[in-house]
């Protein structure tokens, strides 16, 4: 992955802009973690196919038996994906991981969990999404000669390839999902997901494969000193916890933001 340095808002403006529109984005409040699945975090060290089983199997059991109880929208899941996709809406850790198709989001999500009193820099990570889908559809088809479905017809399906396909024979590949049930946070933040499809292979592992070797995947380093410089363009933009969350939830979220902003 091609690490770009910032040096100004400016320069991260014109190096987005300029970036076609087949990429997603992720923003980090700390350049130095890696791309991480919240499931990679639980399981830590014992990650294994075996254990990233487990524990999904276990939390996707526990979250299906419990949901009736606590469903106020009546939204009921049809498909894994579409399960895997409401648990990590709600904070329980998945192998999933969230992409925006909006870097200014992104950006956002960064400057959210950006703790400026640990003065490090923060991360946008910038990936062609359609180059991937494609290398792994290729990948798919070298191993499974029935399997004829192109770009657009995974995108009509999206929840029954993954269930059929890519979650049953766990290839060694990268999958970028977007299930068809979407709950409204999820569709205002423009999110998709971004998985490994062999669950003893963790997500940079994944994209570190050959496969993977010729799609362009950027990783911009944006500094510290950039932080409220960022968040006032954001501001100006109407990009803020209130339009994201659309709940009292982003409101809290706003409030604490701003006043993270004054106390620096």
């Amino acid at each position: 992955m091609k690490q770009v340095p910032i040096e100004s808002v400016d320069q991260l403006l014109q190096a987005v802009n300029e970036l076609p529109n087949n990429f997603l984005y992720r923003g980090q409040a700390n350049a130095d973690w890696p791309l991480q699945s919240s499931l990679e975090r639980i399981v830590g060290s014992k990650w294994s196919s075996s254990e990233a089983q487990k524990f999904e199997d276990y939390s996707l059991k526990k979250f299906r038996s419990k949901f009736h109880l606590y469903d106020r929208e009546n939204t009921q899941p049809e498909s894994k994906l579409a399960w895997l996709s409401i648990m990590q809406h709600y904070g329980v850790p998945t192998r999933l991981l969230d992409f925006t198709e909006s870097p200014y989001i992104a950006l956002y999500f960064a400057l959210e969990a950006y703790n400026p009193q640990s003065n490090c820099d923060l991360a946008l990570y910038a990936i062609d999404y359609t180059a991937i889908l494609e290398s792994s559809i290729a990948h798919i088809k070298t191993k499974d000669s029935a399997f004829n479905e192109t770009r657009v017809t995974v995108f009509e399906r999206q929840d029954e390839i993954f269930d059929k396909v890519v979650d049953r024979f766990s290839y060694d590949i990268a999958w970028i999902a977007e299930p068809k049930l979407l709950n409204a946070r999820l569709d205002r933040q423009a999110g998709s997901f971004l998985l490994s499809g062999n669950r003893g292979l963790r997500i940079e592992e994944v994209l570190g494969l050959k496969l993977y070797e010729k799609v362009s995947a950027l990783k911009f380093i944006v500094p510290t000193h950039l932080y409220k410089n960022a968040f006032a363009l954001l501001r100006k933009m109407n990009i803020n916890s209130k339009s994201l969350y659309g709940d009292l939830d982003g409101l809290a979220r706003a409030i604490k933001m701003e006043m993270q902003i004054y106390s620096v």
